[in-house]
């Protein structure tokens, strides 16, 4: 079955004889309830606050309710068609295999419906999208559910959001703080409208906080906005229009319905995503997609006005929550989830200092695991920066993470520059706000010294983590790696036992040991 974004409810169709029986979209939705307009084919209905699915074989089609929102019209036939339009050329960019077409409803001259295509003889009484049926259980909220989201999806998810922001042309004459400004007032009026479901004092607190986040980022919103980073992303970028297609993750349902909601700053596009995750617990997750997008991007600009954006995102929700609860939805359940994500909407607003982490060790010691599993917990969501040293190594030598690099790659002047851009983007991270983890071997006093400066000089917290293992089972952890970027070898994790490694004085942690004990110490120690 297909799902689609917003609440819904899903039941079987009930059968019609698509003759004439009603008025507005009533007849039309009996027509498509009725098996004899699919063929024969058993039809099951999925409802949203928006729009009403018919399943049938292999097709699902998307009938438009005719209902006007503030921020949505499909009030007339010809505004649903020309949404049916959008929809089919804004959701082939990324998704060309699920939708086939647009389809008219038609009146013959015998006074009975018919699906057609586009164009054809009889009155278009509706029109409707075709798509490609999928199973339900290829959804990403699905996925969720049954904990099947593995890390690989995730960086695979995040490698495809980047590529898609990064092949959308800029539209600097749309986003920046003015774009900002009106979600933000839309969102505060809509849940103002609702006083019975949103406390208004939370209400009336997270319009104080949105005021002064848009009035404190405004001028770096007008310089994104100039530079290139507002452009037409998917603008409902949350997990259930996420579905994994042939082993790949897909984005489909982008907004169509309003193109001023879905040109925004590409962050903002991001952070639907990331609130989702973090909404239903799932912040490691969120904190994968979060930095293996900003490997894939190197957008550190955007991360000082994450907050904002993922409040903004949660307030969405929250109204929209409410507006299926006021079509029918499932009572007292929804309207909580609604207050939840208020709330959410005001703790983004109100996150956790910046500070710097730095997680050193030689080779094998497990440093990229703990970072890792400490990242989440830092800062603000989703979590820290993780700044990995392999990886950016690569990056600048212009290969792929798997890459093996030549003995050049590892020259003292190529170390010195990946180690001068690690304390670069980590100073980035601070002054924007949020946590970074450094994952480094650091075994010089001098790196490490270096790293800790970049923390006094941003005025944060620094902790640092120097991870140790017996040699043995450092040798063991790096033989037995496939597909890292980390190039360490058996022969170098025994060199590394000759540095003059000075006085260490971090947090000492054996790693030798089970990674959870590991993990569960090194949160101890930075608690």
């Amino acid at each position: 079955m297909v799902c689609y974004s917003m609440a819904m409810t899903a039941h079987p169709a009930e059968p019609s004889s698509g003759r004439c029986s009603g008025s507005g979209q009533q007849e039309a939705i009996a027509f498509l309830g009725d098996p004899r307009a699919h063929g024969g084919q058993a039809v099951e209905r999925i409802d949203t606050h928006a729009a009403l699915v018919f399943l049938a074989g292999d097709r699902a089609l998307k009938l438009k309710r005719a209902v006007r929102y503030p921020y949505l019209d499909y009030s007339t036939v010809e505004k649903r068609h020309a949404a049916c339009v959008a929809e089919l050329a804004i959701n082939r960019r990324t998704a060309p295999a699920l939708y086939r077409g647009v389809v008219a409803i038609r009146r013959g001259d015998d006074g009975l419906l018919r699906l057609d295509g586009d164009e054809g003889p009889g009155e278009a009484v509706d029109w409707l999208v075709s798509m490609t049926r999928f199973p339900d259980d290829a959804l990403f909220d699905r996925l969720a559910e049954r904990q099947a989201l593995t890390p690989a999806l995730m960086r695979g998810l995040a490698e495809r959001i980047a590529a898609f922001h990064r092949e959308a042309a800029p539209r600097p004459e749309g986003g920046g703080v003015e774009a900002m400004r009106a979600v933000a007032d839309g969102n505060l009026a809509d849940l103002r409208a609702a006083p019975d479901m949103f406390p208004a004092a939370t209400v009336e607190r997270l319009a104080e906080r949105t005021g002064g986040a848009l009035d404190r980022l405004a001028p770096l919103l007008e310089e994104r906005r100039r530079a290139g980073f507002v452009r037409h992303g998917h603008g409902d970028l949350h997990l259930r229009n996420i579905v994994l297609l042939e082993g790949e993750p897909t984005l489909f349902d982008a907004i169509e319905f309003d193109e001023a909601l879905a040109v925004a700053d590409v962050f903002y596009d991001l952070a639907f995503l990331l609130m989702d995750l973090d909404h239903r617990g799932l912040r490691a997750l969120g904190n994968m997609v979060l930095n293996r997008y900003l490997e894939e991007t190197g957008d550190y600009g955007g991360l000082a006005a994450l907050p904002l954006f993922l409040s903004l995102r949660a307030a969405v929700r929250a109204k929209v929550s409410a507006a299926a609860l006021r079509l029918g939805g499932k009572g007292e359940g929804l309207a909580e989830e609604a207050r939840r994500y208020l709330d959410h909407a005001l703790a983004a607003l109100e996150p956790a200092p910046a500070r710097l982490v730095a997680v050193g060790g030689l080779s094998g010691t497990g440093k990229t695991r703990l970072a890792a599993g400490i990242a989440p917990g830092l800062g603000p969501a989703p979590g820290a920066v993780v700044l990995r040293s392999d990886v950016l190594r690569k990056r600048l030598c212009g290969v792929a993470d798997t890459d093996r690099l030549p003995a050049e790659g590892y020259a003292p002047a190529m170390t010195e520059r990946v180690y001068g851009e690690l304390y670069r983007r980590a100073a980035a991270v601070l002054a924007a706000g949020h946590a970074a983890v450094v994952d480094a071997v650091s075994a010089r006093p001098d790196e490490r010294r270096r790293i800790e400066a970049v923390a006094a000089a941003a005025g944060v917290r620094f902790d640092g983590l120097w991870m140790e293992a017996p040699l043995a089972e450092r040798v063991e952890r790096v033989t037995n790696r496939r597909s890292d970027a980390s190039d360490a070898t058996p022969e170098l994790v025994e060199r590394q036992e000759s540095y003059d490694l000075g006085t260490i004085g971090w947090t000492r942690l054996d790693s030798g040991r089970v990674a959870s004990d590991v993990l569960d110490d090194a949160r101890a120690s930075l608690a």
